[in-house]
């Protein structure tokens, strides 16, 4: 123990400077403050932290030749002019294997109350993506223990995918399944404004001992600061980054882009930005997609960082801009819709209107022709539905919509189920069988 405190000294003292640069507050607004004399050292993205008597901190979000604007972290209630404010410097952070099983803040802290120990290496909260040309394919099937992704919508390693839902249709419930269920080392677990009484429900209830043990779960509530909401996604990123430099195969559930995005927008407009997207300002496409290009498969000798983003669709327009931004850059997207969930069949995904790019090279020639087979008889149901449910439909009038009702409840039922004894292989057995019963 006293060798670990020792550690945990080292490590702070290492980050000391001898120097610290100090600034003057010299106007104070809705949340930013001008700073001046801030000289040529302050940059755009540099963290600082006001000395009088609040402690609050901020970021510089932008610079002219007198002084700087800052951003603060919370109200910025009890500011003088004239106060100090201490320059921090860019945003870093030092991952360390000791994180697994923990909680953390966006800036790296423990949120759970023991002390935490920095990493040797320092990394900076926005890094670039592995060279592209570096990179090695999408790896092999990961089992997830939910049958519609180890069937219809398989993940593999390296992949990136996209969960688009409204609000309490259950994404977050499907993001609880696959970080109990999918193959990985490790599992880096960003919850970007969420509720706050969430964090300890998904901790002890939805994750439990085993899935703690093998997690890092990096949480900003929703009445957090933008600018801490938006790092939470970095730090979920970089801390990700840290595993799979080490070989290590990592999970990345982010709940949700959205939130990320709209913390981005408050950040931006408040440095003047102009708003263009439906509100959102133009530098949004490249931060969405710089983030999950970080994700995804690793360069040679490295890990993969298998992602999982949730975006929160309002009406269920996939057509809104941050859907719209992801939708280009993931290798597969669920769609999960409010009707669905309304008659009680959870997860509640349109399979139809859902893709994993994995496929056809993730299944074999005989579970690509299962898949086609049973996508084509409910597609089939879905576009006769109507008549069906009116009673105007005449059984006996087309062989396929016959063959469709027949195997419908089954096969929806099936999209429900968690996978067999056996994985992948015995939930095709288990859609096989479905289909020939139904004489499908």
């Amino acid at each position: 123990m006293a060798a670990l405190g020792l550690e945990m000294l080292r490590s702070e003292i290492g980050v000391c400077g001898a120097l610290t640069q100090v600034g003057r507050v010299h106007e104070v607004g809705r949340g930013l403050l001008r700073v001046t004399g801030t000289g040529d050292r302050w940059r755009l993205g540099d963290r600082v932290r006001l000395d009088g008597g609040t402690h609050l901190g901020g970021e510089v979000v932008a610079l002219d030749a007198t002084c700087a604007t800052v951003l603060t972290d919370g109200p910025v209630d009890g500011i003088r002019l004239g106060d100090e404010v201490e320059l921090l410097g860019a945003g870093r952070i030092a991952p360390d294997d000791s994180w697994i099983g923990r909680i953390l803040d966006a800036f790296g802290q423990p949120m759970d109350g023991r002390p935490l120990l920095r990493g040797r290496n320092e990394r900076a909260f926005r890094a670039d993506p592995p060279a592209p040309a570096a990179r090695r394919r999408l790896g092999g099937r990961l089992e997830t223990g939910v049958a519609v992704f180890d069937t219809f919508l398989p993940l593999v390693r390296g992949q990136r995918i996209g969960i688009f839902a409204g609000s309490g249709v259950g994404k977050s419930s499907v993001l609880a399944r696959l970080a109990r269920g999918v193959e990985a080392d490790v599992t880096v677990i960003a919850l970007i404004g969420e509720r706050g009484r969430e964090l300890r429900e998904f901790v002890e209830s939805v994750l439990g001992e085993d899935g703690m043990s093998r997690s890092v779960v990096v949480a900003a509530t929703s009445d957090q600061s933008p600018l801490v909401r938006r790092r939470a996604a970095w730090t979920a990123m970089t801390v990700a980054e840290h595993f799979r430099d080490q070989g290590l195969q990592v999970l990345l559930l982010a709940d949700s882009v959205t939130r990320f995005a709209e913390a981005h927008r408050e950040v931006a407009l408040a440095a003047g930005e102009p708003p263009s997207l439906r509100g959102f300002p133009p530098t949004t496409s490249h931060l969405i997609t710089s983030l999950a290009e970080r994700a995804g498969p690793g360069a040679d000798g490295a890990g993969d960082i298998t992602a999982v983003f949730t975006v929160l669709v309002a009406g269920s327009d996939m057509d809104e801009p941050v859907s719209d931004i992801i939708r280009g850059v993931l290798d597969g997207h669920v769609v999960m819709e409010r009707e669905i969930a309304e008659r009680g069949r959870y997860p509640a995904i349109n399979l139809l209107r859902s893709v994993s790019r994995a496929l056809p090279q993730a299944a074999t020639t005989e579970e690509n022709a299962l898949i086609a087979r049973a996508r084509y008889l409910l597609g089939a149901y879905d576009r006769a539905e109507t008549m069906i449910q009116a009673g105007l439909y005449v059984p006996g009038s087309d062989a396929t919509i016959d063959a469709a009702i027949r195997v419908w409840p089954t096969l929806d039922a099936y999209l429900a189920e968690e996978s067999p004894a056996g994985g992948i292989g015995a939930s095709f057995s288990r859609l096989k069988q479905i289909l020939e019963s139904a004489g499908a």
